[in-house]
């Protein structure tokens, strides 16, 4: 067992001091996500590493869903860092129609959808078939359809289905593969696409 250094404190009071470089790293780790907190509650996100996107500079979506006709407009990435309030404009918009139900939508998946669109050459707004299910709904669907997960990357955020207009699905599952950023889905019967952020696979 490794040795503890004492040192004094106020009133002769002695205080055990780590040592150990395990018990150095669990400080740290500590601090870092004590920093982590500040920072998100400022209403800034550090933005993650995202291959092939710019690190300063800006990113805006532009989004219809196709179930409530609304539309909306969000710069929502600015100089690396998500903005917090256009990413709660964004999860509502997303949100699980059928419940009115909304939940956090995964950053990088909105990049993915950066992405696709800047290598697609499209300005149009991307319409969104499914964004957020919430269980209950997912349970739902599956009990009709045999294309629906059980586990559903839908119900994390982290999963949209979407059409880009003007653009041939095929052309867009193409660019979408390209990225190799996670899974993507191609439905040509239903005219839409799904892209998640989960391994990189299709079908």
């Amino acid at each position: 067992m490794a040795a503890t250094e004492l040192a004094s404190g106020q009133n002769g009071a002695y205080k055990r001091m780590p040592h150990t470089d395990f018990e150095v790293e669990t400080q740290l780790s500590r601090r870092r996500f004590l920093k982590q907190a500040v920072v998100a509650t400022s209403g800034l996100i550090i933005a993650p590493a995202h291959a092939g996107l710019n690190r300063r500079g800006q990113r805006a979506l532009t989004m219809r869903n196709l179930h409530t006709s609304e539309k909306l407009t969000r710069t929502y990435w600015v100089d690396g860092e998500y903005l917090a309030e256009p990413l709660a404009d964004i999860n509502h918009l997303l949100r699980d129609h059928r419940s009115n139900q909304s939940h956090p939508m995964d950053p990088q998946l909105l990049d993915l959808l950066h992405e696709l669109q800047h290598k697609v050459g499209s300005n149009k707004p991307f319409e969104i078939i499914s964004g957020y299910r919430s269980p209950q709904t997912n349970a739902k669907l599956r009990g009709t359809s045999k294309g629906v997960a059980k586990r559903s990357l839908h119900m994390l955020g982290k999963a949209i289905d979407i059409r880009l207009p003007g653009q041939d699905l095929a052309t867009l599952r193409q660019a979408a593969l390209s990225l190799k950023a996670g899974g993507v889905g191609y439905y040509p019967k239903s005219d839409f696409l799904h892209l998640d952020t989960g391994r990189v696979r299709h079908w």
